[in-house]
């Protein structure tokens, strides 16, 4: 298709993809899910599952070949904008005292579902078929232990702010935790490439990459930014454009050095400085771009993921398995860290719940181990219906918790309290 051609079809399949996730929105609303959910629900409805399953040619003429790269890039908009903001929001909302508690939270929740997710793949070896051609069992291993290792933290952060968590203790605690959890396995995952690969250049640039990156950010961006914000004279339109480029410079370079762009978009948050200016640059940054363009993702991950391999019962079973140990190990890791590190009962429940939700994140990696050979079809829905599940769970388990707790004031015993901060923070 030409870019005349191009332009026409990404305009219909944008009306087609912002009106069936706000309809999705809608129904997932009316079941208590936030709408990120929804959106990430309704990615897998644009996609075969479904809509290609039911009109295989409406699909086909709504999602031509040719538009998928066009959809991702739009895509990659919405989450650079996202993170951007939940960056500027964590610093507005971090208390001193979450550093320690948040890397052993984070450790925890990569370590033990990275752990039970090896051994599945190992078990499996050889009864079910979800192993691509020419990939060896590690290889295998190590990317299903990834994944099931990774917080969707976009998504996190999403969820803590459309139910007014963020200035809590387990809202800040879980965001932070969830920075380190993903920062980690992203360069675990980069290390699972560079061995499939057979090259240690990704893990080493990845590494290196993102310590220059931080440096560069702190030591000098910090202060462009600062300068951008408070310099006399600047129209707001020129301090958004600048804040823009910077923005968008941090996105380049992580996604250069395959950290993935959402990370740079949100140091670059976390190096603005609190000032009026600055939340009015936030919120404009973030207003159209995460309404129209993060639900464009969620299709081009959607129209990925094929759920018909579920028709044979040996790779269902290996992904309820994943599901289980993915939910076993991330909520009971975490809960345990937070728990050990002194943080309260309804603190540290409710950070195991909230790290617990890998959506986005989650089908970030797959993407992109399905476009290094890594994963075929059976292993890629396998672990899509784990972002699923894991998200969906999400909402429902803090609702029960909140009125378990409730239910306990009510009747007098000591439920303990959410934003209760221990001694010494």
């Amino acid at each position: 298709m030409t870019p005349t051609e191009l332009a026409p079809a990404f305009f219909i399949a944008a009306v087609v993809i912002l009106l069936v996730c706000r309809l999705v929105v809608l129904v997932a609303g009316r079941f208590g899910q936030p709408p990120v959910v929804g959106e990430m629900i309704a990615g897998v409805v644009l996609g075969p599952s479904l809509f290609g399953l039911v009109a295989p040619d409406a699909s086909d003429a709504v999602f031509p070949p040719e538009l998928i790269p066009m959809l991702y890039v739009a895509g990659q908009i919405g989450l650079v904008a996202l993170m951007f903001h939940a960056g500027y929001a964590f610093r507005a909302h971090a208390g001193r005292g979450l550093a320690g508690t948040a890397v052993a939270v984070s450790s925890a929740g990569v370590v033990v579902p990275l752990l039970l997710g090896v051994g599945l793949t190992f078990a499996a070896h050889g009864r079910v078929g979800i192993f691509a051609p020419g990939v060896s069992v590690w290889v295998t291993a190590a990317f299903v232990g990834v994944a099931l290792a990774i917080t969707a933290f976009p998504m996190l952060a999403r969820i803590i702010t459309e139910r007014g968590l963020s200035g809590t203790r387990h809202g800040s605690l879980s965001l932070a935790s969830g920075a380190t959890d993903d920062a980690a396995a992203w360069l675990l995952l980069a290390g699972v490439l560079s061995v499939a690969s057979e090259k240690t250049g990704p893990v080493i640039k990845a590494l290196g990459g993102s310590l220059l990156f931080v440096a560069v950010l702190f030591l000098l961006g910090r202060r462009l930014l600062a300068w951008i914000v408070t310099r006399p004279g600047l129209s707001d339109e020129t301090r958004l454009l600048f804040t823009v480029a910077v923005l968008f410079c941090g996105a380049w370079f992580t996604d250069t050095i395959q950290l993935y762009a959402v990370f740079g978009a949100f140091c670059v948050g976390l190096a603005m400085p609190r000032h009026e200016t600055s939340e009015r640059l936030v919120r404009t940054v973030q207003g159209v771009t995460q309404v129209v363009f993060v639900p464009m993702f969620f299709t081009y991950s959607g129209l990925n993921t094929r759920f018909d391999v579920f028709t044979d019962p040996a790779v269902m079973v290996f992904g309820a398995a994943c599901v289980v140990l993915a939910a076993l190990g991330k909520f009971g890791g975490c809960w345990a860290a937070a728990r050990l590190c002194g943080e309260p009962g309804p603190v540290a429940v409710r950070v195991g719940a909230l790290m617990n939700a890998r959506g986005l994140m989650q089908l970030i990696a797959l993407n992109i181990g399905l476009s290094a050979g890594i994963v075929g079809d059976e292993l890629f829905a396998a672990l899509v219906l784990v972002a699923l599940v894991t998200t969906v769970m999400t909402a429902p388990v803090l609702s029960w918790l909140d009125r378990r707790d409730a239910g306990s004031r009510t009747a007098g015993e000591p439920a303990g309290s959410a934003e209760t901060v221990p001694a010494g923070s």
